[in-house]
C-alpha cells in the first residue's frame, strides 16, 4: 500500500484530500507540523504545505530524500515554489486547487519513480550482460551499419549504447519472422536486424535498397560478400567449454544444435553441422532436444 504523509495546518483542507487518497486505496498519515510527525516511517508521498516558514519547509525536504514531494501552496513565490523546488521538491499545486488534479500528480510520480526503478535495474543487468564483450572505442555514426560477429552479444552492446547516445528505442527485427516488414512505421526509432546472415542472397540486394533511408543496425553472424555501407568485424575467441575438455562429435553436435537452433533454420544449421536435415531430427530425437515452435 502506498504511503501518504500530509503536512498541512489547514484542518478542513487536510481531512478532504485525506478522505479522498483513502477512497482510493492510499493509506495516510495527517500532521499539523513537522514536530507532530513520525519521520521513522516511510512514505512514498508527501504533501507539503508551504505556510509553515520557508526554514522548515527547506528542512522538511532534507528529511525525504526519496518521497515524492508535492508543495500546497497559497501562492506562487521564490520562497514558496522556487526555492522548495530547487531543494528537491517534485512538484506544486496552488490553493484552491482539485482533488482530482492533485491526485493525477501523485500518480504520475508514483509511476515515474517505478520507472526510474526499472530502469536502473534494466542498466545494471545489461552492464552485467555485456561485461565480457569488447570495449567500444567508437560508435557508429552513418547508417545502415553492419557489424560481422561470431557472438551476437557483441552486436547487442553496441546497438544497445547507440540507442542511449541517440535517445532513441530500439526496433528489434527477425528476418526469419518478418518477411515483410514496413520499416516507415518505425523510422523514428533505432532498427535492429539481428539476424541478417539468415536470409537468402537474392533478397539482400532488395532489403538494402528498403533500409537506405533509415537508421539501421545489422548483424551477420557470417561473413558478407557484398555490403554497400559501413561495416565492422568483430572476432571473439569462443571457448568451447568451460575446463577446455575435447568434446565427442556427438557433445559438439548437441552443445551447436542447442546454442544455435534458435539462430539459424534448420537447413543452414544442418549444412553448417556437415548432416542432413533427416540426421538432425534424429540427432535431437537422440538427445531430447526440442526445438522452440516460435
Amino acid at each position: 500500500m502506498v504511503n501518504v504523509l500530509i503536512l498541512e495546518d489547514d484542518i478542513y483542507l487536510a481531512q478532504k484530500v485525506s478522505s479522498k487518497l483513502q477512497d482510493d486505496g492510499y493509506n495516510v498519515s495527517h500532521y499539523a507540523s513537522i514536530n507532530e510527525a513520525d519521520t521513522r516511517k516511510l512514505y512514498d508521498t508527501v504533501l507539503l504545505s508551504t505556510n509553515i516558514p520557508v526554514g522548515d519547509t527547506i528542512e522538511i525536504i532534507k528529511k525525504f530524500p526519496t518521497c515524492n514531494i508535492i508543495l500546497l501552496v497559497s501562492y506562487v513565490s521564490d520562497a514558496t515554489v522556487t526555492r522548495p523546488l530547487k531543494a528537491g521538491a517534485n512538484d506544486y499545486v496552488l490553493k484552491p486547487f482539485s482533488i482530482d488534479e492533485l491526485l493525477r500528480k501523485i500518480r504520475h510520480y508514483e509511476e515515474f519513480k517505478k520507472l526510474q526503478v526499472q530502469n536502473r535495474a534494466l542498466e545494471d543487468y545489461m552492464n552485467f550482460l555485456f561485461q565480457s564483450t569488447t570495449q567500444i572505442a567508437d560508435l557508429p555514426t552513418k547508417f545502415p551499419y553492419l557489424i560481422e560477429t561470431n557472438d551476437q552479444k557483441e552486436a547487442d552492446k553496441i546497438v544497445f549504447e547507440l540507442s542511449k547516445k541517440m535517445k532513441k528505442g530500439i526496433e528489434f527485427v527477425s528476418l526469419t519472422k518478418e518477411f515483410k516488414f514496413d520499416f516507415a512505421n518505425v523510422k523514428d526509432k533505432l532498427i535492429y536486424i539481428y539476424d541478417f546472415h539468415n536470409i537468402k542472397n537474392s533478397s539482400k540486394e532488395l532489403l538494402l535498397k528498403n533500409i537506405k533511408e533509415y537508421d539501421v543496425v545489422l548483424c551477420s553472424l557470417d561473413l558478407v560478400d557484398h555490403f554497400p555501407y559501413e561495416r565492422t568485424s568483430i572476432k571473439k575467441e569462443i571457448r568451447a567449454t568451460q575446463n577446455d575438455t575435447i568434446l565427442t562429435i556427438n557433445e559438439y553436435v548437441k552443445m551447436m544444435v542447442v546454442n544455435f537452433q534458435n539462430t539459424y533454420p534448420d537447413t543452414e544449421l544442418s549444412k553448417k553441422l556437415g548432416i542432413s536435415r533427416k540426421s538432425l531430427w534424429e540427432k535431437r530425437k537422440k538427445f531430447g532436444i526440442e526445438k522452440d515452435k516460435a
